[in-house]
């Protein structure tokens, strides 16, 4: 658990204690951002697998005494280019009442000093929304550059009862 000078926010990895905020949270951000329902049936086994897997990636949780407050999940991409990960961060969260308040720097800030000190972590990468400016000016403020490339996607339908199958 790491927390910083001037900031009540301490971060630490997740555990299968977290599961059920875990799973809160990306339904609210799934909600919030694409008005998308998300299943429980798919979330919380998606959620766990990672939380009890090293090999998907991991989350971190911030949290404000003992109250979770945001959360984020690092996922790894290797860089045959680099011999080195890239750390993708995604499902980034933070509760609406802890917005501007330093808890997404306190996860980012986390994550860079982790990401270093693994030595085979060659950089950070997430997407945003196009849209969303707020988001991007935190991003820059971190220094965090955008880069030339959009992103594209193919999305598969792996279960075949969702009625939200394409």
């Amino acid at each position: 658990m790491t927390s910083f000078p001037g900031n009540e926010i301490q971060v630490r990895r997740a555990s299968l204690a977290h599961l059920d905020t875990i799973v809160a949270f990306n339904a609210a951000m799934a909600k919030e951002t694409e008005d998308k329902e998300l299943r429980e049936r798919d979330l919380r086994p998606g959620v766990e697998a990672v939380l009890t897997r090293n090999d998907l990636g991991f989350y971190l949780v911030a949290e404000h005494m003992g109250r979770q407050v945001g959360q984020l999940l690092i996922t790894y991409e290797w860089s045959d280019w680099r011999n080195a990960f890239f750390w993708w961060i995604q499902s980034v969260y933070v509760a609406p009442d802890y917005r501007r308040m330093g808890v997404y720097k306190s996860l980012h800030i986390y994550t860079a000093v982790e990401a270093r000190r693994q030595g085979n972590v060659c950089g950070l990468r997430l997407y945003v929304d196009k849209d969303n400016e707020i988001a991007q000016g935190v991003y820059k403020g971190l220094r965090m550059q955008e880069t030339h490339y959009d992103m594209y996607e193919i999305e598969f339908e792996l279960d075949p009862e969702r009625d939200d199958a394409v």
